[in-house]
């Protein structure tokens, strides 16, 4: 079994910072890219941003210059900081990777999802 834990969602103020992180657990034997998603009440799910395997990072232009994804190999996780949040920002956020798991195939997974507010 394969499975994505998110952690560091809640509440934050306009102009403000939150860092969410993800972790993958199980019987992994490599993962390709790991991303970011959101999706707002009543909007589709839509990418954030994305740390490829190869090391290039893509953003949506909505989040450039506000977000950063990074990863960890070692850790199997992904980050994500928030800053100048805005209250359009809010969102479940949710992680994704492929991932070569027990099977040797590689599959998509995503984690449970976790609130962002931005809210004063």
């Amino acid at each position: 079994q394969v499975h994505l834990v998110e952690s560091g969602g809640g509440l934050a103020q306009p102009g403000g910072s939150l860092r969410l992180s993800c972790a993958a657990s199980g019987t992994i034997f490599s993962i390709n890219d790991m991303a970011w998603f959101r999706q707002g009440p009543g909007k589709l799910r839509d990418l954030v941003a994305r740390a490829n395997s190869d090391g290039t990072l893509d953003y949506a232009t909505s989040v450039k210059g506000r977000f950063t994804v990074s990863r960890d190999d070692v850790e199997n996780t992904i980050y994500l900081q928030m800053n100048s949040l805005k209250p359009e920002d809010t969102a479940v956020y949710y992680c994704n990777a492929w991932i070569r798991d027990w099977t040797s195939r590689t599959r998509e997974y995503w984690g449970q999802g976790t609130q962002v507010t931005v809210s004063s």
